[in-house]
């Protein structure tokens, strides 16, 4: 082959090998925008720049798990802290899954050895105490968290929940006594980690109910750095694992969260394992969460300024009509009123309106230590005879609520609804009952508010014209919400109105409230104590639901019942409001950080 031959040849080579060269290079270049277009999508919902405006209607004094006990302080707390498990979202009934926990509990010794593993590699929110290094969960956090629980000085309100069922625990609580270093050094038998990753929890005796307990926030793991940096005090301190951490707040004004940048991949629940009518959220399945850049709590204690608010869209919804003001906002037929409209949706088209059934309910509550009230079992009658119930719920809940007829509430295994109201409205046997009290005796009670509102003071005004017309005086103390809380802690009440939210699905977390193991600080603030009451909840709380764990809840509430502690008034219904921007929201009375799961549309 000539020289002129192969230099053709070798040029027609080099002209097919740039023209390959290019044509990868547009190849990978396609390739490059391919990926980005379809990664685009995930990137900007991580990217997302929408905040959720909520509304608090309350001032909040803790974040702190073991202390921030309220429906107010747990809007906020289940945001920034994770628990072992938590409720699946979409199923109902209520279902436990892992959190936290790598998979369900490993129960053995029939029922008393609960072995748990810890999922690795989760990170704290950044604080200074971890001294600029990444903190990851372990299961000794957990153990920390539980002995603070018991430690005296917290005076947790989350106590009640471990008092007596693990192995030593009670004994730690009294040995470390209020000593610190004690608190550090001492260790609790029934609480072992055999490595990082596992948490041996060991029962005096079985307790089915433990799983629901270690859901609750107040079980959330507390590194011991941490302990140790903040002096056992995290009322204002972030220390949680979860999709949002504390960026700012300012007391009567605001809480904002933002979503924490390092949080692993958690995703919304996925078709197969949700259930019955998911709205449309389904088409979320499998996407990272949270959605949104954060969260602003907004404190509005004036029920007409969070409506302002909610109508102008600086909020986006409003998770409970006080019962006093629905009529003033909410037409018979489930409407927007006209009139309210004024300030954004002219029509009400953009606001959904729905009515969700409570796991809330009321009663009005007795100081049994009390020498006048808690004393005289006469004068309790007198009252519970005398309060017109079916006036007191038409008044103050617009006939919303449900006239109670037990100390259980509709939705929980052990709820009869053919038992018959205790103490119907009569205002004869009241004065029966109130002649056996001290006919000749002038009896003046207090009645401590909830709140400083003014559905709270007429509620309050309501109860004290009753009782005047069968000649007992009521002095209404006036209380904020955490005035109320700090008196119910100390014993400092006498007559008021007791109102609670369940924590899960079980008759126990209601009887609880009335175990002497619960006085203060624990929930029990009507020092309620009777022992046949407590031998029968030592029993009851080992059984699996039944027909022999249902007689004995009739047992035990036929003593309550009889020894009067408290006077059951109504099982609560929510209207919830919320703007039609919110995508894949679902109201619950147990699925409390559920904001990770909302979306925002423009």
């Amino acid at each position: 082959m000539r020289d002129e031959q192969r230099f053709i040849i070798r040029a027609k080579l080099g002209a097919w090998g740039a023209i390959g060269v290019f044509i990868t290079m547009i190849a990978l270049i396609l390739v490059l925008v391919l990926v980005f277009v379809f990664a685009l999508p995930q990137v900007l919902s991580r990217k997302n720049t929408a905040v959720v405006n909520v509304p608090l209607n309350n001032n909040i004094t803790s974040i702190d798990p073991a202390n921030a006990y309220d429906l107010v302080s747990g809007t906020v707390v289940y945001q920034i802290y994770e628990t072992l498990f938590e409720y699946h979202y979409l199923k109902i009934p209520y279902t436990l899954k892992p959190l936290l926990a790598e998979s369900a509990p490993i129960i053995q010794d029939e029922g008393k050895t609960y072995i748990i593993k810890i999922r690795k590699k989760v990170k704290y929110h950044p604080n200074p105490c971890f001294g600029g290094v990444d903190r990851y969960v372990k299961a000794q956090d957990f153990v920390n968290q539980i002995k603070r629980l018991a430690f005296i000085p917290i005076k947790s309100n989350g106590w009640w929940s471990f008092n007596g069922p693990i192995q030593g625990l009670n004994e730690f609580r009294e040995k470390a006594g209020t000593d610190f270093i004690k608190f550090k050094e001492l260790a609790v038998e029934g609480l072992q980690t055999p490595d990082d990753h596992t948490l041996v929890v060991k029962l005096k005796e079985p307790m089915p109910q433990l799983v629901y307990l270690l859901a609750m926030a107040h079980t959330a793991p507390i590194p011991i750095e941490a302990i140790e940096c903040y002096d056992n005090n995290f009322s204002k301190v972030d220390l949680g694992t979860g999709p949002f951490q504390l960026k700012e707040w300012e007391d009567n004004a605001f809480i904002e969260v933002v979503r924490f940048k390092d949080y692993r991949e958690e995703r919304f629940p996925a078709s197969g394992d949700r259930l019955a009518n998911d709205r449309g959220m389904l088409a979320d399945a499998d996407k990272q969460i949270p959605f949104v850049a954060g969260i602003k709590f907004h404190i509005f204690k004036d029920f007409k300024a969070r409506w302002n608010a909610f109508i102008s869209g600086k909020i986006d919804l409003i998770d409970n009509i006080p019962k006093s003001e629905i009529n003033n906002y909410i037409t018979s037929d489930g409407k927007l009123k006209l009139g309210h409209e004024e300030n954004g949706d002219e029509d009400g088209d953009d606001i959904a309106i729905e009515i969700f059934p409570s796991l809330i309910y009321w009663w009005l509550a007795f100081n049994m230590n009390d020498p006048v009230i808690g004393k005289n079992k006469n004068l309790r009658k007198a009252i519970a005879h005398a309060i017109d119930m079916d006036k007191f719920i038409k008044t103050f809940t617009n006939n919303i609520g449900q006239r109670a007829n037990s100390i259980f509430i509709p939705g929980i295994p052990g709820y009869d609804p053919r038992r018959q109201i205790a103490y119907e409205y009569d205002l004869q046997k009241a004065s029966v009952y109130r002649d056996a009290a001290g006919k000749k005796q002038k009896i003046t009670i207090t009645f401590d508010t909830r709140g400083d509102d003014i559905n709270n003071q007429k509620a309050a005004e309501f109860i004290r014209d009753e009782l005047f017309k069968i000649g007992i005086v009521v002095k209404i103390a006036v209380n904020t919400f955490p005035e109320f809380l700090e008196k119910a802690r100390n014993g400092k009440l006498q007559f008021w109105q007791g109102g609670w939210a369940l924590d899960y699905p079980d008759a126990i977390n209601v009887l609880q409230l009335l175990s002497s193991k619960s006085w203060p600080p624990g929930p029990n603030s009507s020092y309620y104590r009777n022992p046949q009451f407590d031998d029968y909840y030592s029993q009851v709380k080992k059984m699996e639901n039944g027909s022999a764990k249902f007689k004995m809840l009739e047992k035990m509430e036929d003593i309550i019942l009889e020894d009067l502690p408290w006077i059951m008034t109504y099982y609560d219904r929510k209207y919830i409001l919320y703007h039609k921007r919110i995508k894949n929201y679902r109201h619950s009375d147990l699925v409390y950080n559920y904001l990770k799961y909302i979306k925002l549309e423009n």
